[in-house]
């Protein structure tokens, strides 16, 4: 189990955080809007899905007129009893939630889904157990099936917040805890970053190949994107496609995500 379970526990375990987050305001739902938008380019009415670290299905309930089957797995139990409560009362048959810690999978058999989704657990996890999850997500992915890794981005998360904060950041503090260990400044024992290029690497290291590395949300213009108007804002859904599909504005973003294939 991942060494900080009991912070992840505290910090998830009574409230819906993802459709609470992804609801606050314009900028906060971009990061599900562009996964969605590579959920769908990527799972199929064939497609036989896993989520690790699903929450209360937020995504699940997305995909469930989208796939096959797909199986959701959290390292909270609450979150798991709440989404299988939603998928009772939404009467869905190819839905399925199963408590569980993305870095030992030990009840998945290998090679049992096209596509392993992992939208969460990399946000929570140091470079150790981020190795852990790599190993498991690719067992359990059949040859030829896609893998995501939702992360958070080093640069841009850090950049956003001298724009957003500029009396708190930048500071040595907040420099020695991002660019030497990857850890957020306030909560170095709960969010952990990483850059496109680590991301990539790591990948590669566990013999994936990279199909994409995109930026989902960028929010060095959060402030910005939530005062502007629906005219406005529209005109800048034209901007933020162009930049989550240009790997050169990856790092930039504040929550990135890396598309593999698991080699035949």
């Amino acid at each position: 189990m991942a060494y900080n379970y009991e912070f992840v526990h505290e910090k998830y375990q009574f409230v819906d955080k993802e459709e609470g987050r992804f609801s606050e305001s314009r900028a906060s739902g971009l990061e599900a809007r562009y996964t969605k938008k590579q959920l769908d380019l990527l799972v199929n009415e064939q497609s036989s899905v896993i989520e690790l670290g699903c929450a209360t299905g937020y995504y699940g309930l997305y995909l469930a007129d989208k796939c096959h089957s797909y199986l959701g797995v959290d390292i909270i139990y609450e979150n798991v009893e709440k989404f299988a409560q939603k998928i009772k009362d939404g009467g869905y048959w190819n839905l399925s939630a199963k408590l569980g810690d993305a870095t030992q999978l030990d009840f998945i058999e290998p090679e049992s889904f096209d596509v392993v989704l992992v939208l969460g657990p990399m946000y929570h996890l140091n470079r150790q157990d981020r190795g852990l999850v790599f190993k498991e997500s690719i067992r359990i992915c059949m040859p030829g099936g896609k893998i995501c890794y939702a992360y958070i981005s080093l640069l841009g998360v850090y950049a956003g917040a001298c724009i957003l904060s500029p009396g708190q950041y930048p500071n040595s503090h907040a420099n020695k805890c991002l660019f030497v260990y990857g850890v957020n400044d306030v909560r170095p024992d709960l969010f952990f970053f990483s850059t496109p290029e680590e991301m990539e690497k790591n990948a590669k290291e566990h013999g994936l190949s990279i199909l994409k590395n995109i930026g989902l949300d960028f929010f060095f213009a959060a402030n910005i994107v939530n005062n502007m108007s629906d005219e406005q804002f529209n005109a800048w859904l034209v901007l933020n496609d162009r930049m989550a599909e240009s790997e050169a504005c990856t790092g930039l973003s504040n929550h990135a995500m890396l598309v593999c294939e698991k080699q035949s």
